[in-house]
């Protein structure tokens, strides 16, 4: 038995736009075979996919840490730091104080030496 298909029939389709399986119309048709399908969804016309979802292509098995690697690997390396200045010894401000206040204290009563 032969089916014939005519422009406007309501068929299933997968939509290359969508990519779901949805109702479409048929838009042409090439010696009694569907040539092409409007979706219903989002008007988007393709070539009949004969109502076959496509496979996904197989995972990689590459992680983002994994690409991340893979960047700083090639990435040149990086000069050695120099070393760092040394640091000036810091004043005490207390043992400063403190000599201020000796002083203070072995001077006499008036004041001046």
């Amino acid at each position: 038995m032969n089916t014939v298909y005519r422009i406007g029939e309501i068929l299933d389709d997968y939509c290359t736009s969508c990519h779901l399986l949805l109702s479409h119309d048929v838009s042409s048709v090439v010696n009694g075979e569907i040539a092409k399908t409007t979706c219903r969804t989002c008007h988007n016309t393709h070539d009949y996919k004969h109502a076959r979802v496509p496979k996904r292509p197989a995972k990689k098995e590459e992680t983002k840490q994994s690409l991340m690697e893979q960047v700083l690997r090639n990435m040149p390396q990086m000069p050695a730091a120099p070393p760092a200045p040394l640091q000036k010894p810091r004043r005490d401000l207390w043992a400063a104080l403190g000599r201020i206040n000796d002083k203070k204290d072995a001077t006499p009563e008036g004041g001046v030496k």
